[in-house]
């Protein structure tokens, strides 16, 4: 009707200050989102001195957080370190079976992290490590559509229309694959090598596709996830991703770019075990010479050891005063006797007189004649 007024739309309630209580102890390292969850509805989550069960709670900087009683800090800048991941290690906090894990080998220094995605136990390779679980979360979805590319052998001999449909995509007990970048570099007696391209990450993908096929993976190495690569890394080695390259490639902020990164390897083996160096080459080491290094305060002037080392051999060859050029040995280096041992040097004892040769000498022997003089040699 032209005089009814209309109803005015109820006023939106303002949204809660802050964030999520399940974010904030992704971002400061605590666990993924998810698992934080997990351990709020545990009970193992208070908040100023309250335990909560849901984690459908937004907190401040002014609130104060506790997990399992210890007190969360301020979450840190994300960081990422690439990790060479041997094989026989699983990529878990912990496990059931009491194997070793990725997070037993790290350096002692590492603050705690987190694994963006995994490796299965038999593979080997590049693995990412965070410190923040959001970027954690941002590197696993497929939304990135970062290639992750792996050097696989198989036991077998395929050949290129056995791997096509690989290309155009599969589909194994009802779950499809999206298709993979599959080239064959090399065949090596009974097995083959192959570069394999990934978009996804899902479980044992590779090796279930090449059973698919009729190859067995016999061995399986991921040499670059993204713009990360492996490289020249060894196995257990730990490098940090530059600031400035973190930034650029995860359009991070100017201010949440991490401390400077550092290239750090696994714990050096003990004497026992593979690898270990000997004690007899350690202790040599140790008693080698330090290099001597310059005065405190004085600095080396250019070309100043040079002219010391002339200086050095002017002395040692300099004439004495008052020999006429050419002229006799000095007197402190008295002249050498003949060869037939009647004279002697100052302080050695005579040579013996040489034994007569009697083969002719064919230099002086009027039957042999001289030697013809060698021929003048053409430049």
């Amino acid at each position: 009707m032209a005089g009814k007024e209309k109803p005015k739309a109820p006023a939106k309630s303002p949204a809660p200050e802050g964030e999520r209580i399940a974010k904030v102890l992704s971002r400061a390292g605590i666990a993924s989102r998810r698992e934080a969850e997990r351990l709020i509805e545990l009970g193992e989550v208070a908040v100023n001195g309250k335990v909560i069960t849901s984690p459908a709670l937004n907190v401040t900087a002014a609130d104060k957080i506790t997990v399992r009683g210890e007190p969360v800090g301020a979450p840190e800048p994300p960081r990422l370190w690439l990790y060479y991941k041997p094989e026989g290690l699983v990529t878990s906090a912990s496990d059931e079976k009491g194997r070793d894990t990725v997070f037993d080998h790290l350096p002692e220094d590492m603050p705690r992290v987190m694994s963006v995605g995994r490796l299965d136990l038999n593979s080997e390779g590049l693995l990412l490590l965070t410190n923040d679980g959001e970027l954690k979360r941002r590197l696993e979805l497929p939304s990135t559509g970062w290639l992750r590319k792996y050097r696989v052998r198989v036991k077998g001999n395929p050949t290129e229309p056995e791997i096509e449909p690989l290309r155009k995509g599969i589909t194994i007990d009802g779950e499809r694959f999206q298709p993979m970048e599959v080239k064959i570099d090399r065949h090596q007696g009974a097995n083959a090598w192959l570069t394999v391209g990934l978009r996804e990450g899902r479980n044992r993908e590779i090796r279930r596709a090449m059973e698919h096929i009729g190859v067995t993976v016999n061995r399986l190495i991921r040499i670059s996830y993204g713009p990360f690569r492996l490289n020249e890394m060894e196995p257990g080695e730990v490098e940090e991703i530059k600031p400035r390259v973190l930034r650029e490639q995860l359009g991070l902020a100017e201010g949440e770019a991490p401390a400077k990164p550092a290239l750090r390897r696994a714990p050096r083996k003990t004497a026992g075990q593979p690898g270990a160096e000997a004690p007899e080459a350690a202790a040599g080491a140790a008693k080698r010479p330090a290099r001597p290094t310059a005065a405190p305060g004085r600095t080396a002037k250019p070309g100043a050891g040079l002219k010391t080392l002339s200086d050095s051999w002017q002395k040692v060859t300099r004439r004495p005063a008052g020999s006429a050029a050419g002229g006799a040995v000095p007197a402190e280096k008295p002249a050498r006797g003949p060869r037939s041992g009647t004279g002697v040097a100052a302080g050695k004892p005579p040579r013996s007189p040489r034994a007569a040769d009697p083969r002719p000498d064919p230099r002086t022997d009027p039957r042999t004649g001289p030697k013809r003089p060698p021929r003048p040699r053409k430049d």
